[in-house]
């Protein structure tokens, strides 16, 4: 009787449990959790109060209901309109306590940090190279598909 390795590339970042489709770990991510108990039917993200979780659901279904009275650009969520208003203000509430660099969003602050800290948390995941943000990580990814296009015979047309 030979055994076969399946191969499960999804893995759960929470408990490190891993399956084999993306839709397995949708579900096993919306298991209730007693401290955020309600659950996106899409992505799995888990929420605090049911608010939030109709709010995140503007991501999924592309409804912008927060606009700038400035510019009039529309966002899905307000946190990224207070965000995107620091634009127009030149607002930058967070400070790098190393550097003193100021930023519009924790998160830019966060991403920041990272050249101080020396933090490469994302990974390609074809030729393992690291990146210490997103963008460059998706940046780089194009390397490996460029030249891979599906081309189509056009019976020497």
């Amino acid at each position: 009787m030979k055994e076969y390795m399946v191969e499960k590339p999804y893995q759960c970042d929470t408990c490190g449990e891993s399956f084999t489709c993306s839709a397995d770990i949708t579900r096993h991510k919306c298991i209730p959790k007693a401290e955020k108990p309600y659950c996106c039917d899409v992505c799995g993200e888990s929420f605090t109060s049911s608010g939030n979780l109709t709010r995140h659901k503007h991501i999924h279904t592309g409804e912008k209901p927060y606009w700038c009275d400035i510019c009039g650009k529309s966002f899905s969520q307000n946190n990224h309109l207070t965000q995107h208003k620091r634009i127009h203000t030149g607002e930058k509430p967070y400070h790098c306590d190393i550097c003193c660099k100021s930023f519009t969003s924790s998160g830019y602050l966060n991403t920041h940090k990272r050249i101080h800290t020396g933090e490469m948390p994302y990974h390609c995941d074809i030729c393992g190279k690291v990146f210490s943000n997103n963008n460059n990580l998706s940046t780089h990814k194009s390397i490996h598909t460029r030249g891979k296009l599906c081309h189509y015979d056009t019976g020497g047309k």
